[in-house]
Order: structure tokens, then C-alpha cells, then sequence
């Protein structure tokens, strides 16, 4: 069983930046891997739905953003480290949220098609 921990949030200014990771365990086999899957960053604020940011082929491509955050997000990961990253620039307070990681089958942008999940860490961009 593949699990999820995010890190990395907390409260910035607007304009500023965050880097979250996702680091992923579960075993020794290639199950366990980053490597394995194609890996997501969703989003969700209170009292809305829970939104595609970014997602990452098992290869490390294509990748894929979600509008909102085009030009100021990147998704990148450390094999050697098993780890995800969401690297968030120009940070704004719409951008506020609780940010999760997800491991899919299949490459997806949407919620639905994710089959792991991280319990998510908290962002606050403060105006």
C-alpha cells in the first residue's frame, strides 16, 4: 500500500514562494516507488471542491497545470529521495488551501482518478 506525507506548508505573504513535498513509503518493492505512478498535486480551499494544480507522468513527463497556476507552479521529483515536489511562486491569496499529494494508475487531472492520497498540508497566503 502506497502512502503519502506531505510537508512544506504554511503561511506566506502575497508574492512569496513554498516548496511542498510529498514523500512516499510503503515497502521495498517497486510498488512503493514515485517512480511507479503517475503523481498529482490537488488543491482544496474551504467550502469548495477539491482542484487539479499539477500531475506528473511515471516517466517525469509530460506534465500538465492546472490554469490557475500556470507560469508559478512546477512539479518536479527526486528519485533518489522518493519524493514529490510542488514548487509555488508568485503566491497569492486565492492560492490558499489545503494542498494534497495523489498517485494514480493512469495519468489523470481529475480527483475521481486518483488512487492515493497524501492527508494534505496546509498553505495560507496572507494579503
Amino acid at each position: 500500500q502506497l502512502q503519502l506525507v506531505e510537508s512544506g506548508g504554511g503561511l506566506v505573504q502575497d508574492g512569496g514562494s513554498l516548496r511542498l513535498s510529498c514523500v512516499a513509503s510503503g515497502g521495498t518493492t517497486s510498488y512503493s516507488r514515485i517512480t511507479s505512478y503517475p503523481m498529482a498535486w490537488f488543491r482544496q480551499a474551504p467550502g469548495k471542491e477539491r482542484d487539479f494544480v499539477a500531475a506528473m507522468g511515471w516517466t517525469g513527463n509530460p506534465t500538465y497545470y492546472g490554469d490557475s497556476v500556470k507560469g508559478r507552479f512546477a512539479i518536479s521529483r527526486d528519485k533518489s529521495k522518493n519524493t514529490l515536489y510542488l514548487q509555488m511562486n508568485n503566491l497569492r491569496p486565492e492560492d490558499t488551501a489545503v494542498y494534497y499529494c495523489a498517485a494514480a494508475s493512469q495519468l489523470a487531472t481529475s480527483a475521481r482518478g486518483m488512487n492515493y492520497w497524501g492527508k494534505g498540508t496546509l498553505v495560507t497566503v496572507s494579503a
